[in-house]
């Protein structure tokens, strides 16, 4: 019982737990947009009040063809914020803090570019300090 209390209490269990909570109440958010906002806007635009209310029927099944709309709509706005609010930033952050290793310095006497592992300047012939001795 001890090791299943440690398993819960580690950070990243606490974490997916919050993200759960929060992604679905952003998914009803986002539902509640498509519903109540964007359905009316197209269902206007095609001529009936009720845009969930699409359908067709096909040999006595019905296709409805409005909630799957509003599903994909949901789906395409909840996969759009994801990708700008949290993948794009996190990307952004990550390439800023990923510095690449030097291949040049300064030469301290003329500021000529030399390479990192150059004892002396190419350019003015003076001796550089090693770093690290």
């Amino acid at each position: 019982m001890s090791g299943f209390k440690q398993f819960l209490m580690r950070g990243n269990v606490i974490d997916l737990a919050v993200g759960v909570v929060i992604g679905s109440a952003f998914g009803a958010v986002v539902t509640a947009l498509v519903k109540d906002l964007i359905t009316p806007i197209v269902g206007a635009v095609v001529a009936k009040p009720d845009f969930s209310a699409l359908q067709f029927t096909v040999n006595g099944s019905r296709f409805l063809i409005g909630d799957f709309i509003n599903a994909l709509l949901a789906f395409v706005l909840i996969s759009a914020a994801v990708y700008f609010f949290v993948v794009l930033p996190v990307n952004l952050l990550m390439s800023q803090m990923r510095q690449p290793d030097p291949i040049s310095k300064k030469c301290t006497e003329c500021l000529s570019e030399i390479p990192i592992a150059a004892r002396r300047c190419a350019f003015c012939t003076s001796i550089l300090a090693t770093s690290g001795h």
